[in-house]
This record gives C-alpha cells, sequence and structure tokens, in this order.
C-alpha cells in the first residue's frame, strides 16, 4: 500500500523560494553599488566666479572666466549677511568680466553663494564662500 505523505514539500519550496529572494536581492545591489543600473548624467560645469568684500562695506561678485561660455545663461546672488539676514541681489549674465555689486553695509563675515543656471536648464552651485 502506497501512503501520500506532503510534509517535505512545503519546507522545501519555502527554502527554494527564500534561497531565489536572497539572490534577487544581492543582484539588485549590485548593480546599484557597482553602477551597472545606469549612470546619471552629472556634467559639471567650469565657470569662475569669485566674490570679494570691499572696505566700503559693498560686495562684488565677478564672472571671471569659463570653459563653457556657451552654456551660461545667468547666476543668482544669495547673500546671508553676518546678522543672519537674507540678501537676493540682481543676476549676473555673460559675457566674461561683468560683475554685480551688492549694495549695503556688509561687516563681518557674509554667506555668499552663486548658483549658475544653463541653456539645458540645470543649475549648479558655483560659488560657495564667506567674504
Amino acid at each position: 500500500m502506497y501512503k501520500k505523505n506532503e510534509n517535505a514539500v512545503s519546507p522545501v519550496i519555502g527554502v527554494i523560494l527564500m534561497v531565489m529572494i536572497t539572490v534577487i536581492l544581492a543582484a539588485t545591489i549590485a548593480a546599484f553599488v557597482f553602477g551597472m543600473a545606469g549612470s546619471m548624467d552629472n556634467q559639471n560645469t567650469n565657470i569662475v566666479m569669485v566674490s570679494v568684500h570691499e572696505d566700503n562695506g559693498k560686495i562684488i561678485t565677478m564672472y571671471r572666466s569659463s570653459q563653457d561660455d556657451q552654456s551660461f545663461k545667468y547666476a543668482t546672488i544669495n547673500i546671508t549677511d553676518d546678522n543672519g539676514d537674507f540678501v537676493m541681489v540682481d543676476n549676473l549674465t555673460g559675457p566674461v568680466g561683468n560683475y554685480v555689486v551688492a549694495e549695503g553695509d556688509f561687516s563681518g563675515r557674509n554667506h555668499v553663494v552663486v548658483v549658475g543656471h544653463f541653456t539645458d536648464g540645470s543649475a549648479q552651485v558655483l560659488l560657495d564662500t564667506y567674504v
């Protein structure tokens, strides 16, 4: 007589499923870690901005040079003075040599952040300094 025994089927299938899930997770994580999942277009540009604090309390930010001049549209200049007050300065546009003067009584250490905007719609921090 033949007796049907299904007790061993369930644990075997469970182990196989757990091994498959582990292999799939390991392959997915390895693909992201080793860069096989695709590359991000992280295209940095070469734009030089300089910001100086004049003796008369003004801050001057200048567009100094560029290898990517053809893709540069404008830059926004954000200044936080030593009191923590935020000042938005007009946009700085090309060509090389143009500058923007922030009028005011800037004293102490002032945080200047220049964000460049480009023709492809991207933006990048070009300068993050204290003057």
